[in-house]
């Protein structure tokens, strides 16, 4: 018997979560519980990315007692961006959630952006953040040029492009084929949808900043990886034109 192709599917990519994982997919789990009556069938695809601590083997054990719950692995580290198209292919739901593994915003506000893409109205609602005082200074700074950046050189009007936030319906997510390897993932996946023509929603969320893990998102090394990415994708990205609106 084919199996039920789930309603909702949240991807989370994983690196070195073990202090935090559990406590998230408790979270997911109250989520799912009450999401299931809206969108049917709620699965959870967590990529273990080459981590090095026990996240992998919590994740497994949660995926014996709740079915709902699925582990791919990386067998080594790979990045942010291979992490969250591992977790895209494998993803079988109508809807997609992508997020992060340390959940930072509140899955409360999950439920509005789901049914906006159910709505039908638009295909992705893209999250950003209502306070990013918790941050640091450095990586606001960072952040904020990244934004800019992004707008003028990719023509993409998001306030917050690389938050992990972002629901996608399935036609958006199947038109586009994804390059990065690393954390211009979410600048690449929100321009091609762009560029093709569907509609982007953007919903403000109260941000929780990081408290277990270690966040690498504001290290010189990645932001080098970033623009890396970006000159060479760039390129496919404007290829793509202008397409009309898109239901």
């Amino acid at each position: 018997m084919t199996a039920p192709v789930p309603g909702l599917s949240v991807v989370l990519p994983a690196l070195n979560e073990a202090a935090g994982i559990e406590r998230t997919l408790d979270a997911l789990a109250d989520a799912a519980d009450r999401l299931t009556g809206v969108v049917g069938e709620v699965e959870v695809v967590v990529v273990d990315d080459g981590s090095t601590d026990a996240t992998a083997e919590l994740v497994a054990a949660r995926a014996r007692r709740d079915p709902r719950v699925h582990l791919v692995r990386h067998a080594r580290n790979r990045g942010l961006g291979a992490a969250v198209r591992t977790g895209l292919g494998a993803a079988r739901g109508r809807v997609v959630c992508y997020t992060d593994a340390d959940l930072p915003f509140d899955l409360a506000e999950l439920d509005a952006m789901v049914a906006q893409v159910l709505g039908g109205e638009v295909a992705v609602v893209s999250a950003y953040r209502s306070d990013r005082g918790g941050e640091g200074l450095r990586r606001w700074v960072y952040s904020y040029a990244y934004n800019l950046l992004v707008r003028s050189a990719l023509g993409l009007r998001v306030r917050d492009v690389n938050f992990a936030g972002k629901v996608l319906r399935r036609e958006a997510l199947d038109a586009v084929t994804l390059r990065s390897e690393g954390s211009f993932i979410d600048a690449e996946l929100l321009a091609k949808v762009d560029r093709l023509g569907f509609a982007i929603a953007q919903v403000e969320v109260r941000y929780f900043p990081r408290s277990r893990g270690v966040s690498t998102l504001s290290s010189l090394g990645v932001v080098a990886g970033i623009l890396q990415e970006m000159r060479a994708i760039r390129p496919e990205i404007i290829a793509l034109g202008r397409g009309g609106p898109r239901p």
